[in-house]
């Protein structure tokens, strides 16, 4: 698979390539990395983690070693159409769910890890209801540091996750130890084919959290409705809509894609 190949939909940020592919053109790429024998390794990615790829070296070699970092979010899907992209936009929630429907089909094994006490446990009961047939388990994941190394019950989580031997793992973890996690374990778990760091949607799935209205979503303006449900987010709203489209402009203006803020 090479993902990194020029095309319509794909552009540069902060020195990055982002493809801004809709759900069959990334699936079908995922699925031809696993037919060459291939583990693959899928961002979604939002203003917030490319700032914070920016900023932190180590993080943005770590998305450097995705095989994708699709457009999780409005305005990173405008940043491509400021280059020519002809990009699409694909929120983490919607190609997670996707990738749940897709290993039912194929009989495949899902593992959750990651957010707070209880959420993949709700979560996996949730999909489980939804696909009968859907093997799938749950593991908080212990507390995991920047760098993506964890504590003693997160190698316990995932020695037992190695046992189950899963075709697909979404860790949620939150930027940027979702990402560092999993490209420092990928390969200690033979069996994975697919690993994707999925933020929040295991909230999202297990009722803690509600997303925005469809029309909300439509127009762009999730932001909007996680700063009037969450105040505290504001900073990191701020980044996301402010900051990112300074330093993107600003980078496209100098041409300097690695420059440091």
């Amino acid at each position: 698979m090479n993902a990194s190949k020029k095309s319509p939909s794909t552009f540069e940020c902060f020195g990055l390539v982002v493809q801004g592919y809709a759900t069959p053109e990334a699936l079908s790429l995922l699925l031809r990395g696993i037919a060459d024998g291939k583990q693959c390794m899928a961002v979604t990615a939002n203003p917030e983690i490319l700032l914070y790829a920016k900023r932190h070296a180590d993080y943005w070699n770590t998305l450097r070693q995705a095989d994708l970092r699709l457009v999780d979010s409005f305005g990173l899907q405008l940043a491509g159409r400021l280059k020519g992209a002809k990009t699409s936009r694909l929120p983490g929630v919607d190609f997670a769910q996707r990738l749940i429907a897709e290993a039912a089909t194929r009989s495949w094994k899902v593992a959750l890890i990651g957010s707070s006490e209880g959420v993949a446990d709700k979560a996996a009961w949730e999909l489980r209801r939804k696909y009968p047939n859907l093997q799938v388990m749950a593991e908080q994941g212990g507390k995991v540091a920047e760098d993506g190394s964890d504590d003693e019950s997160g190698a316990e989580a995932r020695f037992r996750l190695t046992q189950f031997a899963p075709d697909v793992v979404l860790v949620a973890f939150g930027h940027p130890r979702q990402e560092a996690w999993i490209v420092r374990n990928l390969h200690d778990m033979p069996s994975v084919k697919i690993a994707v760091g999925v933020g929040g949607t295991l909230d999202y799935w297990s009722g803690k959290a509600k997303r925005a209205p469809s029309w909300m979503q439509k127009l762009g303006l999730e932001w909007m409705y996680r700063l009037l449900v969450e105040p505290k987010r504001w900073r990191r709203i701020l980044d996301a809509v402010m900051v990112f489209p300074f330093y993107f402009i600003l980078d496209m203006l100098s041409g300097n894609r690695l420059q440091k803020i």
